[in-house]
C-alpha cells in the first residue's frame, strides 16, 4: 500500500458476518465482469490505483466469470465466496464512509442553434493538453491534469465563466445544443447524457476531459450562503433554487470553475447504460464510481447503507457492485456514486442519495494475502 492509502486500513472479515450479504443478488454482474475482461486483455489494462490491486490481480476473477453462468443467486453469492475474500475499508479518522448517487440524463437538443437551443455541449479543444510532472509549469498546482498550449507556452485553460462567455465559440467544437444551462450544467457533473434530437434521433456524449480546475459543489455555496437547508440539500433543492433565481444563475454555476468536455458515445442498445471510465456499460445499481486515484477499475465493493432506503423499496441498501466509474467529487477511499440508470425517474432517485456507507471491498484470493 503506497503512502496514498495510508488514511485507511483494509480489515479481513467473513461473507458470514458481511450484513445483508445472503440477502443479495449480484447474478446481473457477470456480464459486466465479462466485458471488463474483454477491455483488459484486449484494449489495455485498468490503471492501478494506490492501494496496489492491479488488472492483473483481477484477471483470475474475470476469467472464472466468463466460464460461469448463476443459476441463483445463492450461486452467484458462492461465485464470489469461492474467488475473493472480503476486506472492510476502514478510515484512520473513524468517520463512516460516504455514498451519492448519479445518473445519465435524458436532454431535448438540436445540431444547430436557434433561439430556443442556445447552450452547447462541447468536444475536446486542440489545444487542451494532458499535463504531467514533465509539462506542468511552475506554479500550476499538481491538481490541475490539464491545460491550454498556446503559443508553445502551458497555461491553466479557461474556466466555465470564460468559456460560458464565448472563449470556445467560432471553432466547431459544438457537439449539439440545449435549451436550458442549468440542464448543461447537471450534464457536466453526471459525465454523460443521452441526447433526444427533434427529428427523433438518440444519441449519447460522454465524459472526454475537461478543463483542468477542482471540482466546487454548488449545493455546498448554497448551504454555506444560508439559501438551502444542509438537511434539504438534493440536486432537486438546487434545481428549484436556480429556477426561482434565474439572474443568479450565472453567478451560482460560475463558482464551479470546472468544466466538462464530451466524445459522442455509438447507441448499438439505447437500453444499456453509458460506457464510462472503465470503457464498458453501466449497469444500474451495480455501478460504483470510486477514487481512482486510490482503487482499481472492476474490482467488486459490497456497499451497506442501511440509512439509504428509497432504492430498494423500503429496504437498506445492501450490494455488490462493480467500481467501473470515477469523478471529481468521488475522493477517498471509502467514498462511492451510485448508478442509479437513464432518464428523470433516474435522476429523482439519484438526487437524493447522500448516506453513510461501510465499503468492503472482495478482493482475489491470489492478492488478498499481501492485505493479511
Amino acid at each position: 500500500m503506497s503512502d496514498h492509502a495510508s488514511d485507511f486500513v483494509l480489515q479481513a472479515i467473513s461473507f458470514d458476518t458481511l450484513e445483508g450479504w445472503k440477502d443479495d443478488d449480484p447474478s446481473g454482474l457477470f456480464e459486466v465482469m465479462r466485458s471488463c475482461r474483454r477491455q483488459i486483455t484486449d484494449v489495455k489494462p485498468y490503471r492501478t490505483g494506490s492501494l496496489g490491486l492491479s488488472s492483473e490481480d483481477l484477471l483470475p476473477l474475470l476469467a472464472a466469470a466468463e466460464e460461469f453462468t448463476p443459476s441463483s443467486p445463492e450461486s452467484a453469492r458462492a461465485f464470489f465466496e469461492t474467488h475473493c475474500r472480503p476486506f472492510l475499508i476502514r478510515r484512520k479518522d473513524g468517520n463512516s464512509g460516504f455514498v451519492t448517487a448519479f445518473y445519465e440524463p435524458d436532454i431535448d437538443v438540436s445540431d444547430r442553434p436557434d433561439e430556443i437551443f442556445r447552450f452547447p455541449f462541447y468536444r475536446r479543444p486542440d489545444d487542451l493538453i494532458d499535463l504531467d510532472d514533465a509539462n506542468r509549469p511552475a506554479g500550476l498546482d499538481k491538481a490541475y491534469a490539464f491545460g491550454r498550449l498556446h503559443g508553445g507556452h502551458v497555461t491553466a485553460y479557461p474556466d466555465r465563466r470564460a468559456i460560458d462567455q464565448g472563449f470556445l465559440e467560432g471553432r466547431g467544437l459544438e457537439i449539439a445544443w440545449a435549451k436550458s444551462k442549468v440542464d448543461v450544467f447537471f450534464v457536466h457533473v453526471q459525465g454523460a447524457a443521452r441526447l433526444r434530437y427533434e427529428d427523433g434521433r438518440i444519441g449519447r456524449i460522454t465524459y472526454a476531459a475537461k478543463a483542468g480546475h477542482a471540482f466546487s459543489a454548488i449545493g455546498k455555496l448554497l448551504i454555506e450562503r444560508g439559501e438551502i437547508d444542509r438537511a434539504e440539500i438534493s440536486m432537486q433543492a438546487i434545481r428549484a433554487w436556480l429556477a426561482r433565481n434565474p439572474e443568479r444563475v450565472d453567478e451560482v454555476l460560475w463558482h464551479n470553475r470546472s468544466y466538462i468536455f464530451f466524445r459522442d458515445a455509438p447507441v448499438a442498445d439505447p437500453q444499456a447504460g453509458p460506457i464510462a471510465a472503465a470503457k464498458v456499460p453501466l449497469l444500474a445499481g451495480r455501478a460504483l464510481a470510486v477514487d481512482r486515484m486510490i482503487h482499481t477499475f472492476g474490482f467488486p465493493f459490497f456497499i451497506r447503507a442501511d440509512s439509504l432506503t428509497h432504492l430498494d423499496q423500503g429496504r437498506p441498501f445492501r450490494r455488490l457492485m462493480l467500481a467501473l466509474d470515477t469523478g471529481s467529487a468521488i475522493v477517498g477511499p471509502a467514498r462511492g456514486d451510485i448508478f442509479t440508470g437513464s432518464g428523470d425517474i433516474a435522476g429523482e432517485s439519484a438526487g437524493t442519495v447522500r448516506n453513510e456507507a461501510d465499503f468492503v471491498i472482495l478482493i482475489t484470493n491470489a492478492a488478498a494475502g499481501r492485505f493479511d
